[in-house]
């Protein structure tokens, strides 16, 4: 197979909240949005490592029995930013039997890299703005293709968690059958450390933090 380089941040094995099952996260460096409550600032800033294709299919391999009823998650950063990279892996991780989905902001549109793709994780940013126009565009492609998206969604309290914003995701998850599943994360803090090392402000250190309370109030509304 042709040996394509990708900036890669890092490999993450055994995740569990980065899809179905046990799953490998492929850490992509750079992104077009630099949202307050980002919990990997330094895929911004730093210019990771360069990977070639062959040697970050092998690195995966080795944890294959334990991700056969998960897979693989590529994720950043955005990984659409380097999208002939991403076909490529996604392409060779089939021809070793292992699954991958993409968490992504939608809002850049590569048709092929969606078609090829076992899912889309595709986080909607309503916390500030409404959902940018691109978005619409990313999941009308994804219903086209018929491919399954999980919608998710930061739910920061005082932020987007009023009737509302949460009528975006449900207008959303209405009108588009290709969203599977609303998941919603409550924001957390947890990336202060990261914030301070790269000597960047963190902005959403006044919000307070997200709670399952929170996350189940917003539930019951949503499934009103």
């Amino acid at each position: 197979m042709e040996n394509y380089k990708a900036r890669i941040d890092s490999v993450y094995n055994g995740s569990a909240v980065d899809g179905k099952g046990l799953r490998c996260v492929v850490f992509f460096t750079g992104c077009n949005m630099r949202c307050g409550f980002c919990h990997n600032p330094e895929t911004w800033t730093e210019k990771g490592t360069e990977t070639e294709l062959n040697e970050l299919v092998r690195k995966i391999k080795r944890y294959k029995n334990y991700i056969l009823n998960g897979g693989v998650t590529l994720s950043g950063g955005e990984p659409f930013l380097q999208a002939e990279f991403a076909r490529a892996l996604v392409n060779a991780l089939h021809v070793e039997g292992i699954s991958s989905i993409i968490e992504t902001n939608g809002l850049i549109l590569d048709e092929e890299l969606i078609r090829v793709c076992d899912g889309i994780r595709l986080d909607i940013k309503n916390q500030e703005s409404d959902v940018d126009k691109r978005v619409l565009k990313f999941l009308d492609k994804c219903e086209e293709l018929d491919k399954e998206v999980t919608m998710t969604n930061v739910l920061v309290p005082s932020l987007n968690d009023s009737k509302e914003k949460l009528d975006i995701l449900k207008r959303l998850k209405q009108k588009y059958t290709c969203i599977k599943e609303l998941k919603l994360l409550a924001y957390r803090k947890l990336c202060t450390s990261k914030y301070e090392r790269l000597k960047i402000p963190f902005p959403y250190e006044k919000y307070e933090e997200g709670t399952k309370k929170d996350l189940d109030k917003a539930y019951a509304y949503l499934n009103e």
